[in-house]
């Protein structure tokens, strides 16, 4: 088993050509056994597609320090995920998939919500 952050270490002493592809090579790799240690019930397509939008997101950034900090930072993610330093809940907020609404916009109530509702939010 290797030892906290070596995968940083070793990501930050490898020089690549393209350090973002080799990232998401290396976590498209462990996707099964990261699916299978968290006992998470999604298929492989739909957890890459998710991590693809994530890389997505990121992918205006343009200023390489930047660009070397996020990469580095995948990587110890990747490595936490690996040695079970994150939860399950963790690892379903990263992949998108908690359908819990974020923000004030979770405490909203509807005009057609029931006085069920509204008494477990303490209305």
């Amino acid at each position: 088993m290797p030892t906290a952050l070596q995968l940083a270490q070793k990501a930050r002493a490898t020089v690549s050509p393209n350090p973002v592809a080799r990232l998401y090579r290396s976590i498209l790799k462990e996707i099964p056994r990261v699916l299978t240690i968290y006992d998470i019930d999604t298929p492989v397509p739909e957890a890459a597609a998710s991590i693809r939008a994530q890389f997505v997101r990121y992918g205006s950034i343009k200023d390489q320090r930047v660009v070397d900090m996020l990469v580095e930072k995948g990587y110890m993610d990747l490595e936490e995920t690996l040695l079970q330093h994150k939860q399950r809940s963790h690892l379903l907020r990263n992949l998108s998939l908690n359908t819990e609404m974020l923000g004030s916009s979770r405490k909203r109530l509807g005009a057609n919500s029931t006085i069920d509702e509204q008494f477990a939010r303490g209305y």
